[in-house]
C-alpha cells in the first residue's frame, strides 16, 4: 500500500508541475494589499494530497502568497498543532487568526477556495 500511495503522490506532483497555472501580473501595490489581507492566514497541507494541490493551484491563479505548513515536517509539531487547534489531522486546512476572537480552522478545499476568492481582493 505504501508503494502505491508513494507512486500516486509522485504522479500527482508531476501533473501539477506540468500543468501549473501562471501567476497573474500584479502591481507592487496589489501584491502589498494581498500580503496584508493574508497576514493572518496559513495553509496546513501535504505536498502530494490532491485536495491540497487544488488549493495551492487556486492560490497561484489568484496571486496569493501565504505561509504553507506541511504537517509532515518538523517531527510532527505542525500535525499536533492542527490536531490541538482544529480537532482533526485533515488537510487542507486554513488557519484563520481572528485576533481577539480566536482562531478558526477551515477544512474542505472548496470552502477554502471560496473563502479566499470572496475575501481577498487585489
Amino acid at each position: 500500500m505504501f508503494i502505491i500511495r508513494w507512486l500516486l503522490g509522485r504522479i500527482i506532483l508531476l501533473i501539477d508541475f506540468i500543468t501549473s497555472p501562471k501567476k497573474p501580473q500584479l502591481s507592487a501595490e496589489q501584491k502589498q494589499s494581498i500580503a496584508e489581507q493574508v497576514s493572518h492566514l496559513s495553509l496546513y497541507q501535504l505536498a502530494a494530497c490532491p485536495f491540497c494541490v487544488k488549493v495551492r493551484r487556486a492560490l497561484k491563479r489568484q496571486g496569493i502568497e501565504m505561509p504553507i505548513v506541511d504537517i509532515k515536517a518538523n517531527q510532527g509539531a505542525p500535525r499536533e498543532e492542527l490536531l490541538k487547534g482544529g480537532g482533526k489531522a485533515k488537510v487542507p486546512c486554513l488557519r484563520i487568526d481572528n485576533g481577539k476572537e480566536g482562531v478558526t480552522w477551515m477544512y474542505e478545499s472548496n470552502d477554502i477556495i471560496n473563502y479566499l476568492s470572496t475575501t481577498i481582493r487585489s
